[in-house]
């Protein structure tokens, strides 16, 4: 894959480090983390890896998911009842992309993990939880909806992320870092 990194450089100095904005939070005594939302880091990986969006349910661009977390934070992954069982699925197949971000922007590092390096130690002991809330896929009996939780919600830890993944991109103070 061949990595677009000036054009996804200068999609974060535009859309996502928006630095007047973030000192009128600050000024007003309001929170700057959670103020750019995930589809924003979904379109600045678009521009990274030069995959397009896919349609319906599923990964968020072509064989890629992204996830975004604040710096230490873990990267939480949703699962829905009627969809959650076959995205668990296509998540061990295809690669995942972590932004890691400080709560002011200024700095964010992008990790990579193929679905393959996260599957064992997550994804597939994830399903049988799955199934236990949401009941198996076919079953007659099906668990009522008061007795399950409405998504299921599990998380990769940022400090596997780190260890394991490839570190493809990282911005320090608002400056591109890696790669020089």
């Amino acid at each position: 894959m061949k990595f677009q990194f000036r054009a996804a450089f200068e999609f974060y100095q535009n859309h996502i480090n928006r630095t007047d904005f973030f000192q009128l939070l600050k000024e007003r005594g309001l929170k700057t983390s959670g103020s750019v939302p995930s589809i924003a880091w979904e379109l600045f990986g678009s521009i990274l890896t030069g995959k397009k969006g896919t349609a319906g349910y599923g990964t968020d661009l072509d064989g890629i998911e992204i996830k975004s977390a604040i710096a230490g934070n873990s990267f939480e992954y949703q699962y829905h009842l009627h969809t959650g069982l076959s995205k668990l699925k296509e998540d061990q197949t295809v690669d995942h992309f972590f932004c890691s971000y400080t709560p002011d922007y200024q700095s964010f590092q992008v990790y990579f993990l193929s679905g393959k390096a996260l599957a064992s130690k997550y994804f597939t002991k994830w399903i049988p939880l799955y199934q236990k809330n949401y009941g198996k896929e076919g079953e007659v009996e099906v668990i009522a909806s008061n007795k399950r939780r409405q998504r299921f919600r599990k998380s990769v830890s940022n400090g596997f992320v780190t260890k394991s993944g490839k570190l493809v991109m990282e911005v320090k103070n608002g400056k591109l870092n890696f790669p020089k």
